[in-house]
C-alpha cells in the first residue's frame, strides 16, 4: 500500500471524522482500526502488525471485528494512533450528555 502523503491537519480531521462515526455508533472499532491504519498512516496490515507487536492474523480479526482478544492487545493496537480503549455508554443519547457535561467542565 502507498504512504498517502497528508498533511498534519488533514490526518487530525480524518481521526476527528472517523472517531466521530465511531461513537455515533455507524462503525465499529475495527472498523476504526482498519480507516486509521489505512487512510491516515498509509500502512499495509503487515506492516502495522509489526509495528504494534501482534500478529497479521490478530491484526486482521480484529479489523473485522472477530475473534476474542485481550485489552492489553486492543490498546497496544491503538496506541500508535494515539487512542485507548475505553468504556463508552451504548445509548448514543447518553453518551451525547457526557459530552455536554465534559464541554460544560471545561468551560468552567
Amino acid at each position: 500500500m502507498k504512504r498517502q502523503s497528508l498533511s498534519p491537519d488533514e490526518r487530525e480531521e480524518k481521526m476527528i471524522e472517523a472517531t466521530r462515526r465511531l461513537v455515533a455508533g455507524e462503525i465499529s472499532e475495527g472498523d476504526l482500526l482498519r480507516i486509521l491504519r489505512r487512510d491516515v498512516l498509509g500502512l499495509t496490515q503487515n506492516d502495522y502488525a509489526r509495528l504494534v507487536g501482534i500478529s497479521r492474523r490478530t491484526l486482521s480479526d480484529m479489523e473485522g471485528d472477530k475473534g476474542n482478544v485481550s485489552l492489553a492487545v486492543m490498546n497496544r493496537a491503538f496506541r500508535p494512533l494515539g487512542l485507548k480503549v475505553c468504556l463508552m455508554p451504548r445509548q448514543p443519547a447518553l453518551v451525547e450528555k457526557v459530552m455536554e457535561k465534559e464541554l460544560e467542565n471545561q468551560k468552567e
